[in-house]
């Protein structure tokens, strides 16, 4: 068990960076808008230019996990990561800071592709739900450490004017333009990440791919035994055989429904409001009516929320399943969402708006957050899961920038209260989808989920939503 949990740790780190790359940028806004005089599009611009890289970073990722392994490819995300921290920190123009935003992006892209599916390739079924729920648990601890930094180096440059004897590099960075130091804090955990890689195996189920079954063979053993070990190499072969492993099978009778609660589960996801939360929350609470400081310190209590209810959905996913996490936790989003818009409607004080947040946060982060990282990977079979995960991905970094572009623009033609109601309904029209669609797969190998699929397409279903699970003993 200490083999598999170092396996998912360093792969989780991916997520970490993911979550830190995106919600960097939070702290940020006022001071890059002031700086080089920003219009309401080139804020959106800036605020979406690294999730145009994700979109970049996830249409290729499958594709080149499944040509060149999965290691290799986060490898490369993580000297992504740690490139666009550096370039992020020294610009001298918002022309230059655009395209580290998007290097930056394609690393994230990459790692939401491969990370969560690298995790799901090691994982036994009975604990898979868990050990991928690991990654969004990452991606929610990287939120928090990018509002804890912002808020950290706000606070010292407020309060050191002077340190560095008031001029020089660290001056520049870390107090006089402070949003340099924000973006340039990731250098850190991405160089830690990359270096990490170099010490974890390759995913056994792309060994088998690659025709390198005895080492495959070893590392089943490690995570789960010799006897389980056997019989999950038996299926994979299995299911590698009569798979074709290209674009067009996921469009084929019996994945055609996993690529469409695949991407449906992204584009839904993304228009919970949850990253523009993540993205804009400072602003949102400065235009509720609150000052910089008291925004960034309100912003750290929504990490801190998300963090809890992420950890409660990672404690759960695995006993109480994946639909009643993901169903009746976006109920309660769109009733938060809902009466969020009507408070900021009426002008109510801050406060209320921000303990509204705080519901909607643990509401979100309870069901689609950990949901969604879960079922991607789990839900399409080995051959083709990197390219139907990356559709997937790509849907919803595509979905999320739109949203992050058009946000600015929108509250500021049509009002914050109307973004909010939008955001309600969508997560009305979601929730039905889900419970019309997603199929509940606790428990289940990735190839009875693939033989799933198969039987709905035949019509002979159990029409509950659930997966039946051969009859055999031990964790496959």
């Amino acid at each position: 068990m200490g083999y598999l949990a170092g396996i998912c740790f360093v792969a989780s780190l991916g997520g970490l960076l993911f979550g830190f790359d995106t919600a960097v940028i939070s702290g940020t806004f006022g001071f890059v808008e002031s700086q080089f005089d920003l219009s309401k599009v080139e804020v959106g611009w800036f605020g979406s230019a690294a999730l145009v890289g994700c979109i970049l970073g996830a249409a290729v990722a499958g594709t080149l996990g499944d040509r060149f392994g999965r290691k290799p490819v986060l490898r490369a995300a993580a000297f992504l990561f740690f490139v666009s921290a550096l370039l992020s920190t020294v610009p001298e123009s918002f022309g230059v800071l655009i395209p580290a935003r998007i290097i930056g992006g394609i690393g994230v892209g990459m790692a939401s592709v491969l990370a969560p599916m690298y995790i799901s390739e090691f994982a036994p079924p009975r604990l898979r739900g868990r050990l991928v729920a690991l990654y969004q648990l990452s991606i929610v601890i990287g939120i928090l450490v990018a509002y804890l930094c912002n808020w950290y180096l706000l606070g010292f440059a407020e309060s050191n004017r002077g340190a560095f004897g008031g001029s020089g590099i660290l001056h520049w960075v870390l107090v006089a333009e402070v949003w340099r130091g924000m973006f340039g804090a990731e250098m850190l955990p991405s160089a830690l990440f990359f270096v990490l890689l170099f010490f974890v195996p390759e995913s056994p189920r792309w060994l088998v791919e690659d025709g390198k079954e005895e080492e495959a063979f070893g590392i089943l053993a490690r995570v789960s035994g010799g006897d389980v070990a056997r019989r999950e190499l038996g299926e994979i072969r299995t299911a590698i055989a009569r798979e074709e492993g290209t674009f067009a099978e996921l469009f084929k009778p019996g994945l055609r429904w996993a690529l469409i609660v695949g991407v449906g589960l992204s584009f839904f996801g993304q228009l919970t409001g949850v990253n523009i939360v993540v993205y804009y929350g400072p602003t949102i609470l400065r235009q509720a009516g609150l000052e910089l400081g008291s925004a960034l310190q309100y912003q750290v209590g929504l990490g801190l929320i998300n963090f809890v209810f992420t950890v409660i959905a990672i404690w759960k996913i695995d006993t109480w399943g994946r639909r009643p996490l993901l169903i009746g936790g976006m109920a309660m989003v769109a009733l938060a969402m809902g009466a969020t818009a009507l408070l900021l409607l009426f002008g109510v004080p801050a406060l209320w708006i921000v303990i509204l947040l705080g519901v909607y946060m643990a509401c979100v982060a309870v069901s689609i957050c950990a949901v969604i990282w879960v079922l991607t990977p789990e839900i399409f079979p080995t051959r083709v899961r990197g390219r139907g995960a990356s559709i997937s991905t790509f849907t919803n970094w595509s979905t999320n920038a739109l949203s992050a572009f058009l946000f600015p623009w929108y509250v500021a033609a049509f009002g914050l209260h109307t973004g909010f109601f939008t955001f309600a309904a969508i997560c009305v029209a979601s929730t039905l989808f889900f419970w019309k669609v997603v199929p509940e797969t606790k428990g289940k190998t990735l190839e009875e989920i693939e033989q799933h699929w198969l039987r709905e397409e035949r019509g002979v279903g159990d029409g509950e939503h659930r997966i039946p699970a051969k009859s055999h003993t031990g964790a496959g």
